[in-house]
């Protein structure tokens, strides 16, 4: 018996890897998020299978479900949203499940992220632009952020940032970033990547709150800061240029 960690992607439900929708089609416990994993997903599972929405569980609950296949002998395929690394609350799973003795494998999945590139038609990483990519969020209730990884710390990368769980938090990010990156640095919110009510706002700094705030968006979010969504007068990789050698041309 194996507890599968899947990622189910972004949203949409052709986004799922065809390693995770096999897995879903074979297992006979399939636990998943409701806000944020399609139903379309579960309904791929056997019509046996005992499905368990987790919106509303505790973390004891759902270890508790798992154990109760692990007794049963049956396979549990997990959905998490995205990719399982990235903000999914998975690690503490995993630890309850080492301690009762219980097997689980992670599957990766396609990162919100990345739909939220997708969507917005940019590459995150351009030639003399950005070469870096910083995955953050702000800090929350839930889970304060740990010392030396405030927005405070990272202002000074010219890189890319991408911010989840920050959507409610633009008003400080503006504040914080605004000194180092200026009022006019691009700002692109993605409201449910991939989903079919795909939002997309754009705007600087100075107005990204504003537009957010009248769009009516406060949850399930993605906010990506930097040159690379404006930029147009970048360089070209050598990658392809016909005068680099690389061990493919020569």
């Amino acid at each position: 018996m194996t507890v599968y960690f899947i990622g189910a992607g972004p949203g949409a439900a052709d986004l799922i890897t065809l390693r995770g929708q096999r897995l879903v089609e074979r297992c006979e416990v399939c636990i998943y998020a409701g806000s944020l994993v399609p139903e379309a997903l579960v309904r791929a599972a056997p019509d046996t299978a005992r499905i368990i929405d987790s919106s509303s569980l505790t973390l004891e609950q759902i270890v508790a479900e798992m154990r109760k296949a692990h007794e049963a002998g049956q396979d549990v395929a997990r959905l998490h949203s995205g990719d399982p690394s990235i903000y999914g609350a998975t690690a503490e799973q995993m630890r309850r499940l080492d301690a009762l003795g219980i097997d689980w494998e992670i599957v990766p999945g396609v990162p919100s992220f990345a739909a939220a590139a997708a969507a917005l038609g940019r590459e995150l990483t351009l030639p003399g632009v950005a070469q870096t990519v910083i995955l953050t969020r702000s800090g929350s209730r839930a889970s304060p952020m740990p010392p030396g990884e405030g927005l405070e710390h990272l202002a000074a990368c010219s890189g890319t940032l991408v911010l989840h769980l920050a959507v409610r938090a633009l008003r400080e990010i503006r504040r914080v970033l605004e000194p180092a990156r200026g009022p006019d640095c691009p700002v692109a919110v993605v409201h449910r990547a991939s989903w079919p009510d795909q939002q997309i706002i754009r705007g600087r700094l100075a107005d990204i709150d504003r537009k957010v705030r009248e769009a009516g968006i406060t949850r399930t979010a993605l906010i990506i800061i930097g040159e690379v969504l404006s930029e147009e007068n970048f360089s070209e990789s050598m990658l392809y240029d016909k005068s680099f050698k690389h061990v493919a041309r020569f």
